[in-house]
C-alpha cells in the first residue's frame, strides 16, 4: 500500500533506524540524505527551517526552541571569547538580558548604539574585536523603523555583519536579506506560527556557509525544535499572509483612534503620516505597517495604565504578542522588566506606555471597546 499524505505528518521520534552500516555511512557521506537522530535533523523541524528560509530568500535555515535561541545562534554565528557586539539601543529587553548576563560571562561583551547613530555614526561605536550589528526591523516597543539598507552598508563598510530581527514585521512585510542583513531571525511562536500555542524560533542565512554554521550551532547546542511544535508552527505558516493582512488592517485602523483621543499623549505606529519613518516604513513594508501599535496615556502612570487594562474587554493583558486574538502588554513590567529604570526612561519606555498587539477580529468590536476603555 502506497500512502501520500497532502499534509507532512508529524515524525514523533527521537532516533531513527537503518538497515544496516551501510546505510549508516550514507547519512554522513551524504547530509541531508537521511536521518539520524531528532537533535541534529527531523522532517517536520527541516520543514520549518526550509518554509522560512523561501519566505526571506535565504541561503538556508534552522528551527530553533524558541526566539531567544534564534537570537543565541546567531550571535554564536560569528562571535566567541573576547568579541564585542553593537546592538541597537530601541531592542526587546530578553535580547538585551541575553547579552548582557549571559553572554557577558561567555567573555562577548555590547555596546548600544542610539538608533539616531546606527547608520550615520556607527563607525563611533566599533572596537577592535567588533564583529556585528543586531537591530530589529520594527523595534519593539516604540516601533521606531531602521534603515536596513543604510544599516547594512555601514555595517559592511566597517567589515561587519548585520543580525536583523524581523519578528514584528514578518516576512510578509519586510525581508531585510533583500536589504543587505547577513543574518534574520524571528521569533516563530509570533506572527509566524499565529496562533500563540507554539514556543519556537527560526533563523536564515544569506550564504550557503553561515547556514552550515548556524546548523551545527543548533545541533552542538541542542537548540532544534520538537517536532510537534514544528507542525504546529508549519500549519500556522500556510495562513500567514491572510493573517498579516487583517492585522496591519485592523491596527491601522486602532492607530488612528488612539491618536484622536483626549486621553491618549503619544501613538507610536508606522502606519501614521506623524510617524518619523512613515516614508522609510511604507518603502520597506510595500504599503503595509503590521499589527503592533503602541501608545502612551497622557496620565503617564501605572494607575492609569492598570484602569484602562481593567476596562478593557477585548484586549487582554498577556506577555506576548500576534496572535489572532488581540492582547496587550506593559513593557515596564514584561519585555523591558530586566532594564533599570534610568535605562527604559533614555529609551522612552515610561509608566504610561501600553503596548497593543491587534489580532484580526471584526475591527469594528475592537474599535468599540479601545473607544469605551480610553472613555
Amino acid at each position: 500500500m502506497h500512502i501520500h499524505p497532502k499534509i507532512t505528518p508529524i515524525y514523533q521520534t527521537s532516533v531513527f533506524k537503518f538497515e544496516d552500516l551501510n546505510e549508516l555511512e550514507l547519512y554522513f557521506g551524504e547530509p541531508g540524505s537521511r536521518y539520524l537522530y531528532s537533535r541534529n535533523g527531523n522532517p517536520n523541524s527541516d520543514e520549518l527551517a526550509e518554509a522560512v528560509n523561501r519566505l526571506e530568500s535565504g541561503a538556508g535555515a534552522v528551527a530553533t526552541g524558541s526566539g531567544m535561541a534564534a537570537i543565541f545562534a546567531a550571535i554564536l554565528t560569528y562571535c566567541t571569547a573576547g568579541d564585542h557586539v553593537l546592538c541597537a539601543a530601541d531592542i526587546y529587553g530578553g535580547s538585551a538580558a541575553l547579552l548582557n548576563q549571559e553572554l557577558g560571562r561567555l567573555g562577548i561583551s555590547v555596546t548600544y548604539v542610539p538608533f539616531d547613530d546606527l547608520t550615520s555614526n556607527l563607525g563611533a561605536y566599533v572596537q577592535l574585536r567588533t564583529r556585528l550589528l543586531l537591530c530589529e526591523t520594527i523595534s519593539n516597543p516604540l516601533l521606531r523603523v531602521v534603515d536596513l539598507r543604510a544599516a547594512a552598508e555601514a555595517t559592511h563598510a566597517l567589515g561587519l555583519k548585520l543580525v536583523v530581527d524581523n519578528t514584528f514585521a514578518s516576512p510578509v512585510l519586510t525581508n531585510p536579506l533583500t536589504f543587505g542583513a547577513d543574518l534574520v531571525m524571528h521569533s516563530v511562536t509570533k506572527y509566524l506560527a499565529g496562533h500563540s500555542d507554539v514556543t519556537a524560533g527560526a533563523v536564515v542565512a544569506r550564504t550557503e556557509e553561515e547556514a552550515a554554521r548556524l546548523k551545527q550551532i543548533g545541533t552542538l547546542f541542542g537548540l532544534t525544535l520538537s517536532p510537534m511544535e514544528s507542525w504546529l508552527a508549519v500549519r500556522g505558516l500556510k495562513t500567514l499572509r491572510l493573517r498579516m493582512n487583517a492585522h496591519c488592517y485592523n491596527a491601522q485602523a486602532v492607530a488612528e483612534l488612539l491618536a484622536e483621543h483626549p486621553v491618549v499623549g503619544e501613538v507610536f505606529y508606522p502606519g501614521l503620516l506623524t510617524h518619523a519613518q512613515h516614508e522609510l516604513a511604507s518603502e520597506q513594508g510595500a504599503g503595509r505597517f503590521g499589527g503592533m501599535v503602541s501608545f502612551r496615556l497622557a496620565d503617564d502612570s501605572m494607575e492609569a495604565v492598570n484602569r484602562f487594562i481593567r476596562a478593557s474587554q477585548r484586549f487582554p493583558f498577556a506577555p506576548s504578542l500576534a496572535g489572532v486574538d488581540s492582547s496587550l502588554s506593559y513593557p515596564v513590567g514584561t519585555s523591558h522588566r530586566a532594564l533599570t529604570e534610568e535605562q527604559r526612561q533614555e529609551l522612552g519606555i515610561t509608566a504610561g506606555l501600553v503596548r497593543l498587539s491587534v489580532g484580526i477580529e471584526p475591527v469594528a468590536e475592537l474599535l468599540t471597546d479601545l473607544q469605551q476603555a480610553l472613555d
